[in-house]
């Protein structure tokens, strides 16, 4: 099942429980970068730069990460991307980490769209992230 919902307006509640309910196995959660780690501490969303017009859906997807965190019944993965999505040629050359946003040699934290959705596939096809979340860059 495939389905875009905000996480501002949709709580981690009104997603787990009727997954759940449902029978399905595996629930992956396309997320934000909002609440991966930066390199000198502290979240994304917490910089002096982060966009105003994104915090709120940044702190509600921080919030749905915290209660997947809490489940035990339920295999989940959250897939968090870069800070900057970019409209450009695939690679398949991209890095794959946990908590801490991925920034390149030239101080750059981005993914292509292409790429992005390769991480996911191979994450669908071959999972290696059961109840965790993952990010993608370069």
């Amino acid at each position: 099942v495939i389905s875009a919902a905000h996480f501002a307006t949709l709580p981690a509640s009104a997603v787990i429980g009727p997954v759940k309910k449902a029978g399905v196995k595996r629930l992956l959660v396309v997320g934000g970068a909002g609440s991966l780690l930066l390199p000198g501490g502290g979240r994304v969303i917490d910089s002096p730069g982060f966009p105003a017009e994104y915090k709120a859906e940044a702190s509600a997807g921080a919030e749905f990460l915290s209660v997947l965190r809490q489940e035990k019944d339920l295999d989940w993965t959250f897939l968090s991307p870069s800070a900057e999505f970019v409209e450009t040629e695939r690679t398949g050359a991209f890095r794959l980490g946990q908590d801490d946003l991925l920034v390149s040699s030239e101080g750059r934290s981005w993914i292509s769209f292409a790429d992005y959705a390769i991480a996911l596939i191979d994450e669908v096809e071959t999972p290696k992230h059961s109840r965790q979340r993952f990010t993608v860059g370069y």
